[in-house]
């Protein structure tokens, strides 16, 4: 099984991405009604009559349904590696948590059609999904684990911060798909200012939150930043941490700047999937990142028994 289990792990990493877009493009599409009513079917049928919302909502379920058997087939054969990889105790129940909820969530959206709210969190619960399958694969190909030693090297502020930036960026991705959900993508017309002015006329609902979104990613960009100064100090003996908060960086600073591609571009379909795209990126680095702040209890050596150097912590 753990032969399997790793190829599993990159393959389930893949097609949960590949889902997250697709369900981007089935929003973005406008092809959420592509099936009616129907589910699991499509129009009540197995292969339902072409046309263009049809194909990209079905194609998404399907993909969605292939996914599921890789989700499920990697939790079996990581789940017998769980004594020498105690972080899967956790991150597979998690993975198939959130891979139940939010194809429950698609299928109940489906049946009845859900407010802005309820398909922010499906958003969200889908990143929660595509996190935890990424940091599976993580701990699964994993050659050097982290010692004791190295988790102490850890100032507990750094930790700290690690888990806050993680959290808001969970608050970034659901204000972002909620002015999605909500037809406000444009209420700010103008980048970076939002129709001209720092702080505009908040009195319009889709300008509040349009303009929340921007301050909100402001703020994440900010704590992104701060790790990467922080990590610097400590890169020595933890050049992971240093390594991830600059990729997350990148990734951030990045989706700024496609951010303001899909207002010049008026909400180009190439522009929105790779924004949904580098925010899956981002959260799964910030995700890698904030578990590696934690006690590992493995050794590089063995992977079964936790070191028990204990290393003092920097200061700061």
């Amino acid at each position: 099984m753990e032969r399997a289990a790793k190829p599993l792990s990159v393959a389930a990493t893949i097609g949960m991405f590949v889902v997250l877009l697709m369900g981007a493009t089935v929003t973005n599409t406008g092809s959420g009604e592509g099936c009616g009513a129907s589910w699991p079917l499509c129009h009540g049928e197995f292969i339902p009559e072409y046309a263009f919302e049809t194909m990209v909502e079905y194609s998404h379920r399907l993909v969605t349904g292939v996914e599921g058997l890789l989700i499920l087939a990697l939790s079996v054969t990581a789940f017998a590696q769980r004594r020498r990889y105690p972080e899967l105790k956790a991150l597979i129940p998690l993975m198939l948590f959130t891979l139940v909820l939010q194809s429950g969530m698609g299928a109940w959206a489906v049946k009845y059609p859900q407010t802005p709210p309820v398909m922010a969190s499906h958003f969200g619960i889908s990143l929660v999904c595509f996190a935890s399958v990424f940091l599976v694969m993580r701990v699964l190909w994993e050659t050097a684990p982290i010692t004791t030693a190295a988790t102490n090297a850890v100032p507990a502020g750094f930790r700290t911060l690690a888990w806050v930036t993680l959290l808001w960026s969970v608050v970034v991705a659901y204000i972002g798909a909620y002015m999605r959900h909500s037809g406000a993508e444009l209420a700010c017309a103008t980048w970076p200012l939002c129709n001209g002015s720092l702080i505009p006329d908040l009195a319009s609902p889709g300008v509040a939150v349009a303009w929340g979104h921007r301050l909100a990613a402001l703020i994440a960009l900010a704590l992104v930043l701060a790790l990467v100064a922080w990590s610097r100090r400590f890169r020595n003996v933890r050049p992971d941490l240093y390594r991830i908060s600059h990729w997350a960086a990148g990734f951030i600073v990045v989706q700024a700047l496609v951010g303001a591609f899909l207002i010049f571009s008026r909400l180009s379909l190439a522009s929105t999937l790779l924004h949904a795209a580098l925010m899956a990126l981002l959260f799964a680095a910030l995700a890698d990142g904030a578990r590696r702040t934690l006690p590992q209890r493995r050794t590089a050596d063995t992977g079964i028994a936790a070191s028990q150097t204990v290393a003092p912590a920097p200061v700061g």
